[in-house]
């Protein structure tokens, strides 16, 4: 039995999976912490992989292993390949002022997206580099390469590093690079003058490898054995699309750190407006999508208001009415991306004495941070991305408020995945892709039938969080 192993290098944890190549079979996780905070210094991505991988019992048993991993983070490597400053995160918003000047000196946001198939936010990779090259021009003057983290971290897995450093050896995917950017999806290629107009300079970049081929082998001394196949990797939102087996039509809504509502698509997208941003999936298509920085964390905060667990807080929400008698949150808790709202704060309104109860705030904590991904699915809509089934996954899928309540918000049937390590298990497959050289992706067996809940009406929750989701104030 050959077993392929998967990582999921995320921005709380790191996971790891190790699956039959074959059937797709469960055979051993592990996993480990990475700390807080939106900039961090890229070897404790390296040593929780490692305590991940021996949680896991040790890798020395796979043929293959690939990397999904949170996208467009900063990692600046030096001539030697060690890291030039602790790397900036997709949810670092310091570079926001910096993706406006880029916008502005490309000639607009269309003029952005028909480039790259996004319009820069603070996000995006060439947004940190521009804001690495005004702030720390001494710290961008070494920069000789620039990564992503899970770029990194398979350059790592093959031996490289810091006194063993081979840029040209650096390897991603076409689904992680087209969030930096400089990588267009209409061109399959980088465009180095955006990446010019963010750094200053060129640098060398990781080679793009194709969705099944090997992006090298597994180097001597590290966590995996060595000679195993390493796959290309991918972004997490495009490992958790491949995890889950999307096809044009499918919709996942992931409700984690950040809220992601993504789409499996035959053609890429141009959105000017931003709300869309044109990714590339893991196998070739594209994977439009909408993302929000504050998902999960909503509800954490409203649980933490009302002194109750998760638990706690999807009860009290089902003890209110639709619309939690015209109470909405705005959910902009830090910023918000989708909307491009870097500076935003969150905010209640249409508070009065009848709908000041915990169970209304619980009801309009999680009705806002579902309205604000029902925006986002329009925006696809908008964009001619078919909507055919809907997925919601993700740690908040878990909360009974949350399942019963999407319906009616989202205003389609939505369906419930049996909970899984969906990033690390798109890894693992691509893992065994690589190793089967066949055309497509191994048909892998979904573990047990979806959880389905139909659709609702309730158009009063949308028109009260439409009226008021721009009336925010910005932080001082």
């Amino acid at each position: 039995m050959a077993l392929v192993a998967g990582v999921d290098s995320s921005t709380q944890s790191c996971k790891v999976v190790v699956r039959d190549a074959e059937t797709g079979a469960l055979v051993r996780t592990g996993r480990a912490s990475h700390p807080d905070g939106t900039e961090i210094d890229p070897r404790h991505w390296w040593d929780a992989l490692q305590a991940a991988v021996a949680d896991a019992g040790g890798l020395d048993d796979v043929d293959a292993v690939a990397v999904g991993g949170q996208q467009h983070g900063m990692v600046a490597l030096d001539a030697d390949g060690a890291v030039v400053r602790d790397a900036l995160l997709w949810n670092d918003t310091r570079s926001a002022p910096s993706a406006l000047a880029l916008i502005e000196e490309l000639g607009g946001p269309q003029a952005w997206a028909d480039a790259i198939g996004s319009v820069p936010v603070a996000s995006l990779t060439v947004t940190k580099l521009r804001w690495l090259r005004d702030h720390e021009p001494d710290a961008a003057a070494r920069v000789a390469a620039v990564a992503l983290p899970h770029d990194w971290l398979t350059w790592r897995l093959a031996g490289f590093g810091p006194g063993a450093a081979d840029l040209s050896a650096l390897a991603t995917d076409r689904s992680d690079a087209s969030g930096t950017g400089y990588w267009s999806p209409f061109t399959e290629d980088y465009r180095r003058d955006l990446l010019a107009l963010g750094l200053g300079r060129d640098a060398a970049l990781p080679r793009v490898v194709a969705p099944s081929a090997a992006a090298g082998v597994a180097g001597a001394g590290g966590p995996v054995r060595a000679g195993a196949a390493l796959g290309a990797g991918a972004g997490d939102n495009a490992a958790a699309a491949l995890g889950l087996g999307m096809v044009a039509g499918d919709v996942a809504i992931s409700i984690g750190t950040s809220g992601v509502v993504s789409a499996v698509s035959a053609t890429p997208t141009a959105d000017g407006s931003g709300m869309v941003t044109g990714f590339a999936d893991a196998t070739g298509a594209y994977l439009p999508l909408a993302c929000t920085l504050n998902a999960s964390r909503v509800l954490d905060a409203a649980a933490r208001m009302l002194g109750v667990d998760h638990a706690g807080l999807s009860a009290l929400a089902l003890q209110a009415p639709a619309g939690a008698d015209g109470l909405v949150l705005v959910p902009y808790l830090e910023g918000e991306r989708t909307p491009n709202k870097p500076d935003a704060t969150g905010a209640l309104h249409g508070m009065r004495l009848a709908n000041t109860t915990p169970a209304h705030l619980a009801r309009a904590a999680v009705e806002g941070m579902l309205c604000a991904l029902a925006d986002g699915l329009d925006a696809l809509r908008a964009q001619g991305v078919p909507v055919e089934r809907v997925q919601l996954i993700g740690g908040g899928a878990q909360s009974e408020a949350v399942r019963r309540i999407a319906p009616a918000v989202l205003g389609t049937d939505v369906a419930v995945p049996t909970p899984g390590e969906y990033v690390a298990d798109g890894a693992a497959r691509q893992a065994a892709w690589v190793l089967s050289g066949a055309a497509q992706p191994p048909a892998w067996t979904a573990a047990g039938d979806p959880e389905v809940h139909a659709a609702q009406a309730a158009p009063r929750v949308r028109e009260q969080y439409a009226a008021v989701r721009d009336l925010t104030a910005t932080r001082p």
